[in-house]
């Protein structure tokens, strides 16, 4: 697992949506960490809209304050906690507002929550939001509210996501929830269950949705969305453009993407998070063939060593990943990577450190989120294993990599100049206000000077010029 992580050191985001006029009661919702935690708040606004609660960005008119949590590092945990002691003084001024904590350090601590954080009126994990109401009810009555069971069946596929803040044009599809890699660094599998896959005629019917709403991105997400498999066949009559669906007795996700592709075909299709020891190469053939399908994948591999990746469980070798990296580029030449790595894992030597640094060079990344390991609680490492990489090496070993991507970004991104690419206007630059910001194919940021008639939504063709380590600059060549 890996999930695209939000930057960590940040405080969490949070977002409203519009009103609804009949509604009394006001929801703050904070999300931290992955994609999937963003995504997730989107049920839960969806979920408490129905029960009476409009949104807001203002958390001192609240009269329910919801954190949904990230639990997959300790500094995670830490910046929650500096969180609720915020809302001290809010507490005490308003005895009637209620504190909540949602997703994974909530699933993770469970009681100890309450025990521990006595400003918590309430702890939900990531496959209880239905019961939100319920618990709720619990608090009116002056009680402390918990539920922590996790499903081995709940997708959310038939609730409609409130679209919370966002741009209006680049969405999350969730398609399967849960993890079944016990990669021993991982607290994941403990914290949301085993794997789902939803069903996909509501992931169809959510993205065509979208669509017609003005969304022009979507990206379907999941902790491994390349193990998704779903078996059933009850809406398959309904894919009038996926003529052959109707043979299939499952649905895996090479064939999920080609659907999506196929029935809407001016929407552009990301997705997140990729498993090597899952991805196959129908997926990369899936890519190819759909011109609105984004040539890029996130594809973590943790460390570049084959000891480590067995002591990480990672089922794959480094061979196998770079075959697979090959596969991908010889059937896409343009496709671009981005990676996960952990450095300072149990027993890793100045020789396993090399060998990610070896991996990273061999690989080319257009970038990648790079982490010093800590323990998780719970996790196969933490109970089996001995931390046992001094800090300073650690930081050591993670400032040479995290320099070494430095290198291969800026390096990728001059790749990408002096051609023109299709870019998705996402919003405006934030350096500058007369620059639209957006993405080409390969997931590169590209900023360019806003010319009249362009709006937001839109796809124009931008020769790049130039570049920084991180982001393309460019002109408008024509709008499509």
């Amino acid at each position: 697992m890996q999930e695209k992580y939000i930057d960590e050191t940040k405080q969490g985001e949070a977002f409203a949506i519009a009103e609804k006029p009949e509604n009394s009661k006001k929801l703050f919702l904070e999300s931290y960490g992955c994609q999937m935690n963003f995504s997730d708040s989107e049920i839960v606004a969806s979920i408490l809209n129905e029960q009476g609660y409009n949104t807001t960005l203002n958390v001192e008119e609240a009269d329910l304050i919801l954190l949904n949590t990230c639990s997959i590092r300790e500094k995670a945990e830490q910046t929650v906690r500096m969180r609720l002691s915020q809302f001290k003084n809010q507490k005490k001024s308003n005895p009637n507002l209620t504190v909540g904590v949602l997703g994974c350090m909530a699933e993770r601590l469970k009681t100890k929550f309450l025990e521990e954080e006595h400003l918590v009126d309430l702890v939900v994990g990531p496959d209880a939001y239905r019961d939100l109401p319920n618990l709720l009810a619990q608090t009116e009555d002056g009680r402390d509210a918990i539920n922590v069971i996790l499903s081995k069946e709940e997708t959310y596929a038939d609730i409609n996501p409130v679209r919370l803040g966002g741009n209006g044009v680049t969405a999350f599809v969730t398609i399967t929830r849960g993890c079944d890699n016990m990669c021993t660094f991982c607290v994941v599998p403990f914290t949301r269950g085993r794997e789902r896959s939803r069903d996909p005629h509501s992931i169809i019917e959510e993205c065509k949705d979208l669509w017609e709403n003005g969304y022009k991105e979507i990206t379907l997400l999941g902790q491994n969305v390349d193990s998704y498999l779903w078996f059933g066949g009850g809406a398959k009559k309904d894919f009038k453009n996926a003529s052959d669906l109707q043979k299939l007795t499952a649905v895996n996700f090479a064939q999920l993407l080609d659907m999506v592709a196929t029935v809407v075909p001016e929407m552009r299709i990301r997705f997140s998070t990729s498993n090597p020891h899952d991805m196959t190469t129908d997926v990369f053939e899936v890519m190819a063939k759909h011109d609105n399908i984004c040539k890029y994948i996130h594809l973590p591999v943790q460390s570049g060593s084959d000891r480590i990746l067995e002591k990480m469980n990672r089922q794959h070798t480094r061979e196998e990943y770079l075959n697979l990296i090959n596969k991908a580029k010889e059937i896409m030449p343009e496709i671009a990577f981005s990676q996960d790595m952990i450095v300072g894992f149990c027993g890793e030597t100045e020789e396993d450190h090399q060998m990610t640094l070896s991996l990273m060079r061999e690989v080319e990344y257009d970038y990648g989120y790079m982490f010093a390991y800590s323990e998780r609680p719970g996790t196969p490492a933490h109970k089996k294993m001995e931390d046992d990489v001094p800090a300073d090496i650690k930081q050591r070993r993670l400032t040479e990599v995290i320099a070494l991507q430095g290198e291969l970004s800026r390096k990728r991104m001059e790749s990408y100049v002096g051609r023109n690419h299709e870019i998705l206007i996402e919003g405006t630059s934030k350096k500058n206000e007369n620059q639209w910001k957006g993405r080409n194919s390969q997931n590169a940021v590209c900023v360019f000077d806003k010319e009249e008639g362009q709006k937001l939504g839109d796809i124009v063709t931008v020769f790049v010029h130039g570049n920084t380590q991180g982001t393309l600059l460019g002109r408008t060549v024509e709008t499509l």
